[in-house]
This record gives C-alpha cells, sequence and structure tokens, in this order.
C-alpha cells in the first residue's frame, strides 16, 4: 500500500516564453542518470506558426539538467527535424542505456495533416546526451511509444511499443527481439516481424471500454520488470475519456507474460497542471527511476508541462492483482503489515432479537477510551427501521464486557423522529469526540422526509461514564438544503475556530464555527477537502470514518470509498495540522475492504464502515460495521499507517 507525492516543485518544467521552441507546451519528461547528474528529455512545443504553406507547433525533443532543490534547468534542444520523416516533428522521447549508448526512441512525424502512414518510431544515438551521433527510421508501419528494455533478454535486445496506433483501433502494445543491437533498424527484420503481429502483442488486462497505453521505459526490480503505464476509461468516448497512471509487472525472463497489474490507476489528473493546459485532464506517464525503495514516475500534464510524483515500490508490488501466486509469496507480509488485521472472525456485537431496539441491525460505532475504559456507542435498528444509539464496553479493547439494555440516545427533535411508518429515520452513525471536559456525539437526524443532516449533542464526562445519560438537547450544525452525512468535530481547535468535518453529496468538506452551537451552519463554505478520484476504487462516494486523529505528522484521516462496483473500502489521508484543508498524503489503494462473509452480505453487502478508533501502544483499533448489520473490530500498527502515508520520504 503507498501514497504517492506529488513533487513539491511541480510542475518541474513549464513553457517558456523567452525559448520560442518551448512556448507553447514542454511535456511526457524521461530521465537519465550520467554520472551524479540527472537529465531530462522531454518533448517541446512551438507556438502555432506557418510550415512549407502549414500552420501547426512544431515539436522538438530538449534536454534539462536537475539543479539544487530538485528544479530543472533547461539547456536547449537535443533532438531537432532533419530527416524527411521526421519532418513535422519529433516527439515524446524514451531514453534507456545500453552497450556505452544511450539510445533516445521518439515518435517522427513524417506527413501533415498526420496521418498514420506519417507516424513512426525513430531511435537517436548518443555517447553523451549532448550530441546525437546518428538516428534512423525504425518502424517502416505506423507506430509509437517505443522503449528498450535495459540489458540484454536470455541474449537478446528487446523494445517494447504500440503498433498501429493510428487506425482508430486499439492499439497493440508489442514486443521484438533482436540479435543485434542494428537490427532494430534494419527495414527487413520488421517486415519478417510483422509477418506475425498478432503473436507478438502483450496481453495487459482491460476492459473493453478501456485502453493501457505504453508509459515509462521498462525498470528491473526484483519482482519483475516494471512497466508503468497510460489507464484510459472510456477510450472511444471522447468527451468522457479517463486518463490514470497504472502498473503492471512482466516476467523477468519472458517479458510476454503478464504476472501482476493495478487493479485502478493510482493517480488521476486532480492538480490545476493536470486539469488545464493545451488538453485537459490528462497526465500521461513517461519515464521513471528507481533508488532503493523510491520509484520517481515523470508525466506530462495536460499536454503543457513536465511533473513528478514519488512512491514506494515495495507499496506499489504489495497492492498489484498478482496472476502468478507464487510471486505473490514474496510481497505478501509486507500487505499483511499494511492493511487492517481482524481480531476476531465473529462480530464482537451483533443484533439481539429479545431487543426491539436492535432487533434488526447493529453497525457503524464509535469509539473513545477513558481511564482504560473502552466506550462503544453504535447505531442500532429496529423492525421499523428506527435508529438509535446503543452502548458497550471493553476493557482489552476486543471483548464486550457490558452491554447496555436499552438505547442510550433516541430521537427526540422533529428533524430525526419518524415521519413515515416504517421508513428510516432517527440517529444514525455516532461520532464522538473529547473536548475539555465534555463528549461531543456528531450523529445522522433524518427523519425520512428531509435531507439527513447533522446533529449535534453532548454529554459531561462524568455523567457518560457513570450511565447518566444526560445529553444536552441536539441541534442542526449542517445546511438545511444540502445532503449532508457522515459529520465529526476535530478535537482540537483550526485557525483558532472549532472545525466540522462532513460529507457534502459526494465529497469530503470542512466548515468552521467560532463556538460550538454552530450558528453559522447556513454559510458553511463546504470547503473540499477529498473528492472522489473517478477510475479508482473510490471513484462515486468518500466520507469520514471516525473524527481525525492527532499526531506528530498532522491529522491522520481515514475514510470510507465507494467505487464504481458499490463496494465500501477504506483509505487514509495525512492532513497539514494548522491547516486541514491541505492534503499531505492520500493512499492510493483501499487498506481495509469487505473479505469475510459478515461484510460481504448483510442489509448491505460489500461493506466495512467504521465509525471510531482507539490508540493503544502503537496500536490503531477500529471498531466498524459490516454490511450494515454487525459490528467488528481490526488493528494496525501506527508506524505501518505512518509507512503506508510514506510521511518518513
Amino acid at each position: 500500500m503507498f501514497s504517492p507525492k506529488r513533487s513539491k516543485n511541480n510542475p518541474i518544467i513549464k513553457p517558456n516564453p523567452e525559448h520560442a521552441w518551448e512556448a507553447y507546451s514542454t511535456f511526457n519528461p524521461c530521465p537519465m542518470k550520467i554520472g551524479n547528474k540527472n537529465i531530462l528529455l522531454y518533448r517541446a512545443q512551438s507556438l502555432p506558426k506557418k510550415f512549407e504553406s502549414t500552420s501547426f507547433s512544431m515539436s522538438t525533443i530538449c534536454k534539462a539538467v536537475e539543479g539544487a532543490g530538485g528544479k530543472w534547468n533547461t539547456e536547449g534542444q537535443l533532438i531537432t527535424p532533419e530527416k524527411d520523416w521526421e519532418r513535422f516533428g519529433c516527439e515524446d522521447p524514451r531514453v534507456n542505456y545500453i552497450d556505452g549508448k544511450y539510445y533516445i526512441f521518439y515518435t517522427a512525424l513524417g506527413l501533415f495533416p498526420f496521418r498514420g502512414e506519417g507516424i513512426k518510431v525513430a531511435v537517436a544515438i548518443s555517447k553523451d546526451l549532448k550530441k546525437i551521433e546518428e538516428r534512423h527510421l525504425v518502424t517502416p508501419f505506423n507506430a509509437k511509444a517505443m522503449s528498450l528494455f535495459p540489458e540484454k533478454i536470455d541474449g537478446k535486445y528487446v523494445v517494447i511499443f504500440a503498433a498501429h496506433t493510428d487506425n482508430g483501433q486499439l492499439a497493440k502494445i508489442s514486443l521484438a527481439r533482436f540479435t543485434k543491437i542494428e537490427d532494430i533498424w534494419n527495414e527487413d527484420k520488421w517486415h519478417e516481424w510483422h509477418k506475425t503481429v498478432d503473436s507478438h502483442a502483450l496481453e495487459i488486462p482491460r476492459k473493453d471500454s478501456e485502453q493501457v497505453e505504453i508509459g515509462a521505459p521498462p525498470i528491473k526490480t526484483p519482482y519483475g520488470w516494471l512497466l508503468i503505464y497510460s489507464h484510459i476509461k472510456n477510450y472511444f468516448t471522447e468527451n468522457d475519456k479517463i486518463f490514470g497512471i497504472g502498473a503492471v509487472l512482466l516476467d523477468l525472463k519472458d517479458p510476454m507474460k503478464v504476472i501482476a497489474q493495478t487493479k485502478t490507476p493510482f493517480l488521476i489528473p486532480e492538480e490545476s497542471y493536470e486539469k488545464e493546459g493545451t488538453v485537459k485532464n490528462i497526465i500521461f506517464p513517461s519515464g521513471a527511476t528507481l533508488d532503493d525503495d523510491v520509484l520517481k514516475v515523470y508525466y506530462g500534464g495536460a499536454d503543457t508541462v513536465c511533473a513528478s510524483i514519488e512512491l514506494s515500490l515495495i507499496g506499489l508490488i504489495s497492492s498489484l492483482n498478482y496472476f502468478d501466486n507464487n510471486l505473490l509469496k514474496k510481497v505478501i507480509s509486507h500487505k499483511a503489515n499494511h492493511t487492517f488485521f481482524r481480531l476476531f472472525n465473529e462480530p464482537i456485537l451483533a443484533p439481539r432479537k429479545d431487543h426491539a431496539w436492535e432487533s434488526r441491525a447493529v453497525f457503524n460505532p464509535s469509539a473513545i477510551e477513558i481511564d482504560g475504559t473502552t466506550y462503544i456507542v453504535y447505531r442500532a435498528m429496529s423492525e421499523d427501521n428506527t435508529s438509535t444509539v446503543g452502548y458497550a464496553e471493553s476493557y482489552d479493547l476486543k471483548n464486550i464486557k457490558v452491554r447496555g439494555v436499552a438505547p442510550i440516545y433516541t430521537p427526540r427533535a422533529s428533524f430525526e423522529e419518524k415521519r413515515i411508518p416504517n421508513g428510516n429515520s432517527g440517529c444514525e452513525d455516532p461520532r464522538l469526540t473529547l473536548i475539555d471536559d465534555r463528549i461531543y456525539m456528531v450523529y445522522t437526524a433524518y427523519n425520512g422526509v428531509d435531507m439527513p443532516r447533522i446533529a449535534l449533542t453532548s454529554i459531561d464526562v462524568k455523567d457518560f461514564v457513570t450511565g447518566m445519560w444526560k445529553w444536552k438537547n441536539p441541534i442542526l450544525i449542517s445546511n438545511d438544503n444540502v445532503d449532508d452525512k457522515d459529520g465529526a468535530l476535530f478535537p482540537e481547535k483550526i485557525k483558532n475556530k472549532y472545525a466540522l468535518i462532513h460529507r457534502v453529496n459526494h465529497s469530503i468538506c470542512i466548515d468552521y464555527s467560532s463556538t460550538l452551537e454552530f450558528k453559522n451552519r447556513n454559510e458553511y463554505k463546504n470547503k473540499i477537502i477529498l473528492s472522489p478520484r473517478p477510475g479508482m476504487w473510490d471513484s462515486r462516494k468518500v466520507g469520514i470514518a471516525m473524527s481525525p486523529i492527532i499526531s506528530e505528522y498532522g491529522w491522520i484521516l481515514i475514510y470510507h470509498g465507494i467505487g464504481e462496483d458499490g463496494v465500501y473500502r477504506v483509505g487514509a489521508a495525512l492532513l497539514d495540522m494548522a491547516d486541514a484543508e491541505k492534503v499531505i498524503a492520500r493512499t492510493a489503494c483501499p487498506i481495509f475492504q469487505p473479505e469475510t462473509d459478515f461484510e460481504l452480505h448483510g442489509q448491505v453487502n460489500n461493506v466495512v464502515f467504521p465509525c471510531g478508533a482507539v490508540i493503544k501502544n502503537d496500536i490503531l483499533y477500529i471498531y466498524y460495521g459490516e454490511a450494515d448489520t454487525v459490528i467488528g473490530v481490526a488493528t494496525m500498527k501506527m508506524h505501518n499507517l505512518f509507512e503506508i502515508l510514506d510521511i518518513k520520504r
């Protein structure tokens, strides 16, 4: 499990109006290390201008060198059109080093208007990436995105590329092997290869509506060849395309064999430089480096700028979907440590048929520890679908020793009292926060007619632990005309104000109040912190789990996400302590998901829904609803959670 982190210098290269050749766009970068220098080759476009009676932006390949503080300094053009087959541009370099030379493969544009027969792969060869010694046209047919594996495989030079990219159909990602390096630009060899073109196609699993395109040159890892690729959802629907970055693992000895793949993209366009530009909402990976466990991926943003992210290699590897169980054994221990561990195979709390108020279901519990006792308050549901709040105690955080015989909190205001017989109503999904000497309970109030809204009540700590349920009269603390759920208070002030974190429509928002009465609730700005990520595991909806947790690194936010498959999974984010609107890290993959029968089947299938947590001896205990029917408990060591959030990087 892992959390990609965008470079603080993003965009690392952007158009420069002082350089005519890169005044329009700079994107699709590919890195290479020469000695102690980090080099970046990238595609640059000039402003549209007239060329041979045609007006268009000329693409050339430029070079930059990394300087102090991770900032990149442009050194100028490295590859410009010289040959007839590239006279209309040189695009998207991919560089690798083998046999003492650098081989830069790029897309050569030989015809305008651009069309398939004029779009081919070329290669430029250099000893030092300062001067091009020779260049060759590689493919005699339409192709793009060629990369050379950085070492021979079974005594052969191997290239991976996309064949027939511009014929209106899905391109074939293919491999070709050559005995001599010069054979790579031997036209006769390619004609022979093309006779059996389909047999060379790499089968990367995808849906019929999706496309995968070659991104970065392959990187050798102990687990296989790692290929970072572009994942395009809704490929055939022009206005609904969703670009993301995914990864696939190829067998070290036979790279035609796909052994693992990301279940969903691990990055989508979210930042302004990825959403706005020459072509909106595009991130396209084109290079990567590996330094110990640090994988750095370089990509183009909106076909306009260069950017990069860092992530943990082992985190990525352990999150893949494996088609080879033997390889999975190598990463299973890391994966186990970076997902929540269920303490029991059975629920710790289940409905009690002899108690009408909780005979249908008990779920979505909050928790708080006071003087060594863990108090669990949970949503209880009766047969007529009325939700109240139940109560239980644990002295070891996992076994229930005391359980209330009656609800400790029931609907008491018009905004939560039942209006439709047998319809859903009541007090849902309580979340507790201790502030000074009072426990504040935020919950979803619903009367079955009006929109769900956030309500707040509180109780003195002494009354709570002694079972004197002297709750303060509830008040609404969310907007009257907004669908609002999943609310909780931060345990400390932010920006010198009390802060409410809540879900408005499908996103997690934050709002502030000078007092705990939240009289300004109808003036909320509903500032979005986290939104759904199209194409990923949390693509439809996100909402908080429990109240944000204080750590030395920032606010830890455990949240639930719902994907296109309707499954409720759990992820995590790290928010800045002083400014919780700033997201420092966010998990790319779920860290908990339905697996047991109790989580897969119930009132609502495929749900894990935590609302409470306690930290004890560096272990985070989460209490969660299983399929909206029963309650479970799971744990994770805090330092493993920090690793997932990549806090140490």
